[in-house]
Formats: structure tokens, sequence, C-alpha cells
């Protein structure tokens, strides 16, 4: 079986119709394009200067607030199941979110929801400070959906850069590892490449990365570069310095044999 997916790289700011808009713009062009699966960054309905901003607008996930109800009527109109890849779900303190990952099936139907569970929590040289657990109430459990097309394993951002995630995935039978992400510039110019292909390699599995984007406001900065990997690590495809949509066809009987050629998966040990 193969599966053509897409990747969106958005520049989100903090006017929320306005980042939809932007979204559902991206969805269309993904399915114009003939993708069947499309992922949305990491907090592509909101990315605000105000932290605090997140709170007035999250939703209860199952809900009917504005942010499902556009993206579940945008995957029936376009008939494509997607990856809303971050938003803020209510939560039962009222100085928190949770950063909330959403599997909607072709027909709008909420399928999986994965809670982040790593936090950003850091200072990093070019002056910025990061505190998401500030504001952002952790998950605790790692999901894999069922698609039509195979399992299909959720993380956000951060997440990456904890493989023993990732391997528990793999584990639980992913065949797609997706990675939507907000990554800084200082930190993705020089990991976000290597942990993506790291994370394919190690798990023979298919990883999508929908990244947001430039700037987003004056404390805001992020790299971008959405991609598709192979199992084998191959960039399959890559958006550049821009907003816009990288396709790809995911060929799972190649991956068949590559893990039946290299069955690392089936050594583990510990």
């Amino acid at each position: 079986m193969k599966l053509t997916a897409a990747v969106a790289q958005m520049t989100s700011g903090g006017d929320l119709d306005e980042n939809l808009r932007q979204a559902e713009a991206l969805i269309a062009d993904a399915a114009r394009r003939g993708a069947e699966l499309a992922v949305l960054p990491e907090n592509f309905a909101l990315l605000a200067d105000d932290e605090k901003a997140k709170l007035a607008v999250a939703e209860p996930v199952p809900g009917d607030g504005k942010i499902l109800t556009a993206m579940r009527e945008a995957a029936r109109r376009h008939r494509i199941a997607l990856v809303l890849g971050g938003l803020p779900e209510r939560s039962d303190r009222s100085t928190h979110v949770r950063n909330t990952c959403v599997y909607l099936d072709r027909d709008g139907a909420i399928a999986a929801v994965y809670r982040k569970i790593h936090l950003f929590d850091v200072a990093i040289p070019d002056g910025a400070t990061y505190r998401e657990s500030a504001s952002v109430e952790p998950g605790a459990e790692p999901i894999v959906a069922d698609t039509p097309w195979g399992k299909l394993g959720l993380s956000v951002c951060y997440d990456v850069r904890f493989p023993e995630l990732y391997r528990a995935l793999a584990a639980r039978g992913a065949r797609m590892l997706v990675v939507p992400a907000a990554f800084t510039l200082h930190t993705g110019r020089d990991h976000w490449h290597v942990l993506l292909r790291a994370r394919a390699i190690e798990n023979l599995s298919f990883v999508l990365a929908a990244a947001q984007y430039g700037r987003h406001n004056p404390k805001r900065v992020t790299y971008g570069h959405s991609l598709i990997v192979d199992p084998w690590g191959q960039i399959l495809a890559e958006v550049g310095d821009h907003p816009g949509v990288a396709v790809a066809e995911l060929d799972f009987a190649y991956q068949d044999k590559l893990r039946a050629e290299l069955p690392s998966l089936a050594h583990r040990k510990l």
C-alpha cells in the first residue's frame, strides 16, 4: 500500500482567525496535490507573543470550539485526514492548557488525541528563555492512531529529543511518526534534520514533520524546513524558507522490505 502525505509549514501569529484561514488554504493545497493525509505544525492556531493568549482560546477536546470545528469541516470538505499538530486544549487548571495533537479521519471525526509529554523549559544562548510548563500541563501517555494506511505515532516538537517515546510508539505498531513543531531557529539549524532522520532510522519508520517558520512576533523566530523522511533516513520532501506544503508518497512495501532486511526492531534487548 502507498500513501500520499503532506506536511504544512506555517507562520502563525496572534490572530486566531487568520491562522485558521492560513491552515485551511494549506490543507486545500495539499488535497489538490493528491494528499490523503496532511500534518499541521505545533501552535498552528495561535502563536502569540503573550503566552496567556492561549488560555483565552483554549477549547475542550473533544468539543465544538472554533479550532476543532474549522478543522473538522476542512477534513470533510477536502476528504483528507488531518493531524492537528498542537492546539490549546482546555485544562482543569485555569492557569494552564494542554498542548494537544489530534488525528482527524477523512470524515472529520476525532480518532486519536495525544497530549504533549515533554515540555520545553530552556534558556538558549540567543537570549530567549522558554518555560512551557508555566502555562502547559503535560500529558503522560504515548498514543498511536489507527489509520487506513497503518498505525500513526503522535508526538509534538520537543518530544523529538526523547527517543524512548518513539521506540514505544514503534513497539505499539507505528509505521509512521508525526513530529509537528515550532522549533527555534537557534536549535533547528543544527539539530532539526539530524533528530528527525535519527528517529526515522532507529524505528525504520516514515517521519512527517510539519514546522512553523519565520518571525511570529518580537519574541519568537522559528526554523521551518518541514520534512518527510523515509525509513532509511532519506528526505523525500522538504519545504524551504517560506510557508507552504511538501508532498511525498510513502511506500509501505519498501518499508516492509527494509524491516525484513534489517530487523533491528526485533533485536531490541532493553
